[in-house]
């Protein structure tokens, strides 16, 4: 894909999409402060391009239903390019995994889980032990309440650039 070079109404309007998600094209033009045909062709122009990778809505899950998050730090044997793919590729089928960041330092992944209970959450570590990922090491971290979770901000991302 092209990449294109944004402008502060570009900015503008990714932020509004980020923090409201899919809007009419009156409402976008209005946040952004932009007659709605040109906001909509941009916004048009901003999806062809790749910057909006889908829509989705934040759910109140624990008011939904009963479920066990557990945060994980992983450490692989080796450090070969074929086992990163390895296991980034079977974490890729866990639905369990809600989030997998690779890190450098102590720790090779930093994962977020979320399961029906601390058994199932066990159960799909034991299946990732057995699955010949090279996991030398794991550290488990229960997580007892949601503090704060968010998406970056992106205008101020963009301010900041050096």
């Amino acid at each position: 894909m092209k990449k294109l070079s944004l402008d502060a109404t570009d900015i503008r309007i990714l932020s509004a999409v980020q923090q409201y998600g899919q809007l009419s094209k009156t409402k976008l033009a209005e946040l952004v402060n932009l007659s709605p045909t040109p906001c909509w062709a941009r916004l048009d122009r901003l999806k062809a391009a790749g910057y909006i990778r889908g829509y989705h809505a934040t759910l109140a899950l624990e008011r939904i239903v009963d479920f066990t998050q557990v945060v994980v730090t992983v450490s692989l044997t080796h450090h070969r390019k074929t086992d990163f793919e390895r296991f980034e590729a079977h974490i890729q089928g866990l639905d369990e995994v809600t989030d997998c960041v690779a890190t450098g330092g102590g720790m090779d992944y930093v994962l977020k889980t979320a399961t029906p209970s601390l058994a199932a959450f066990q159960a799909m570590m034991e299946e990732m032990l057995s699955a010949d990922l090279q996991i030398d090491r794991y550290m488990t971290y229960i997580a007892t309440r949601q503090v704060k979770t968010s998406r970056p901000n992106l205008a101020k991302l963009v301010a900041n650039r050096s």
